[in-house]
């Protein structure tokens, strides 16, 4: 075998076994539409209580999906989110984070970081799975991707942001829901 084949495959082995090859899970069934009704769900809170989506018919939700606990990008959106909670609460709105993290791990990060609205654990990813949002692998870790969903009071899905700058993302939605609102 040629010499340069035998490096490329050596450095690519290298590669996958220090965590370094990036695959994306295999893509849930499940793809939830604009103007279709938000599928309802319960999950685990940071205060280890059952939320379910239906106790929140009447309200705007914004549920964002999110990689990981206290890492950089998580943490200014979560931080924007939480800047910014008077004014969802003005609008009727909740904010509702999920990641595929514990609930000991959500408890931490919102003792850490003061976050008092709802974080969600889904580390069976039946939540993310039944909104199609894509995980990413690293190595033996999974991630949700940084993906939201705006449900309007009725539970319909009015808007969906497959890719989220999480730098200004928090006031993309509540334009949103601003524009909506007056519609």
């Amino acid at each position: 075998m040629h010499k340069g084949i035998l490096s490329t495959i050596a450095i690519g082995a290298v590669a996958v076994a220090c965590g370094f090859g990036v695959k994306a899970h295999a893509a849930p069934p499940t793809e939830i539409a604009v103007g279709s009704t938000a599928p309802n769900f319960t999950l685990p809170s940071q205060e280890d209580r059952p939320i379910s989506l239906s106790e929140f018919k009447g309200k705007w939700v914004v549920l964002y999906f999110y990689p990981k606990d206290q890492t950089t990008g998580c943490t200014i959106e979560a931080h924007n989110f939480q800047r910014d909670l008077d004014k969802y609460h003005k609008l009727n709105a909740v904010v509702l984070g999920v990641s595929l993290d514990t609930v000991a791990s959500h408890k931490a990060w919102c003792a850490k970081d003061t976050f008092n609205f709802k974080m969600l654990a889904d580390p069976d990813h039946k939540v993310v799975d039944l909104y199609g949002v894509p995980i990413k692998t690293y190595g033996p870790m999974h991630f949700a991707n940084r993906e939201t969903f705006l449900i309007s009071p009725e539970g319909k899905v009015v808007k969906v942001w497959p890719k989220v700058d999480p730098n200004v993302h928090s006031t993309e939605v509540l334009a949103e829901i601003t524009t909506d609102e007056k519609k």
